[in-house]
């Protein structure tokens, strides 16, 4: 079943959920269809077009998010799948101050790396390695990490995403 886009009334991405679940918000006049597919939903006595991006009607107030703790996929995304140290392709992540010396498993010190500069770079701090960071680590912004962990993001998303 397709997936859904949730945004909040000031058009803020909240979450995503099953297109069934965007369905019902929709036919129970909370939200509002704002992109569709092709597709649709047949019921007895209705035609349905399946939603891809819907906006609730009324504001809803987001508690402060708690961090989340970085994902490989998040990491891969949020760094572009580029190697932080080289500019290659990505294959591994890496801890750029490492675990075994007192790192942290946090955004601020996780990056994407290639297989050459992780082996090369091994048990020691990018500077003892040789190594400079192309831009510096940091946790991603919320409509990143949604993308991040939906996987494949709509390309209806995209506007309500970028930003």
């Amino acid at each position: 079943m397709p997936k859904a886009l949730v945004l909040n009334a000031t058009y803020e991405p909240l979450c995503v959920v099953p297109a069934r679940r965007a369905v019902v918000l929709v036919l129970g006049e909370k939200a509002e269809l704002i992109r569709h597919d092709d597709r649709v939903l047949h019921s007895q006595f209705l035609t349905v077009p399946i939603p891809s991006v819907i906006r609730l009607r009324e504001y809803v107030k987001v508690p402060r998010r708690r961090r989340v703790s970085p994902s490989r996929r998040a990491v891969f995304m949020r760094d572009d799948h580029t190697c932080q140290y080289c500019g290659q392709r990505a294959e591994n992540i890496d801890h750029v101050i490492p675990r075994s010396k007192g790192g942290p498993h946090v955004w601020e010190n996780v990056v994407a790396s290639c297989r050459h500069c992780n082996g090369r770079k091994e048990n020691r701090t990018p500077q003892e390695a040789g190594l400079r960071l192309r831009t510096k680590p940091a946790a991603p912004r919320p409509h990143t990490l949604i993308a991040a962990l939906v996987g494949s993001v709509h390309p209806h998303w995209m506007e309500y995403l970028a930003g």
